[in-house]
């Protein structure tokens, strides 16, 4: 059986350690813009349920389609962006990143008070698999950001990693094909 879940990773918002502990930002006005487009890009795509990561950003990315399609959004706070290093202290730019890139090929690596690739998968593909086993020929939009979509991505396919983390966009969406609990095909639809 053919299952379908659209990751719409969200759009532009600010970011602090103040914030994010307290469920991240909420979009920007280009974020809030993009968001429409997501709805329109989606609107005919027969979605069946709407789930997202319980951090603003997310939700209120795919809000605007919720509305569209008077749906619900299922929350999810395993789904939550996963932070690679400490919440309550700023990280340089650079040290991040190489902080990222390396939780992609040592899954058990994270930075001081960070979560782990493997810790993240374990949080969160419970729900996907829930999510595939629940909604099973159905079509499923999850509101996510760019970190768990890759570390998820990446359990389904090894070949997922920081290089496909980097160039995604805010926004993106992304339809994966499953077949039962197989991923078949990724596509992107943001262009």
């Amino acid at each position: 059986m053919t299952t379908y879940i659209y990751f719409v990773r969200h759009g532009i918002a600010p970011f602090s350690h103040e914030l994010e502990r307290a469920g991240g930002a909420s979009l920007s006005e280009q974020g809030k813009a993009d968001a429409i487009r997501v709805a329109e890009l989606l609107g005919n795509e027969n979605i069946d349920v709407l789930v997202s990561s319980s951090y603003h950003r997310a939700k209120e990315t795919v809000t605007p389609l919720a509305e569209l399609l008077k749906q619900e959004i299922i929350q999810y706070d395993e789904l939550i962006e996963r932070p690679i290093a400490s919440l309550n202290y700023p990280i340089p730019e650079e040290q991040f990143l190489l902080g990222i890139e390396k939780s992609f090929t040592d899954i058990d690596f994270c930075m001081p008070e960070g979560e782990t690739t493997r810790q993240a998968q374990e949080r969160a593909i419970p729900v996907i698999l829930k999510l595939l086993s629940d909604y099973a020929g159905k079509k499923i939009v999850i509101g996510t950001h760019g970190n768990i979509m890759t570390i998820i991505l990446k359990y389904f396919d090894s070949s997922y990693g920081f290089e496909f983390w980097k160039q995604t966009s805010k926004p993106d969406i992304y339809k994966l094909e499953f077949e039962d609990k197989k991923l078949r095909s990724v596509e992107r639809l943001w262009r």
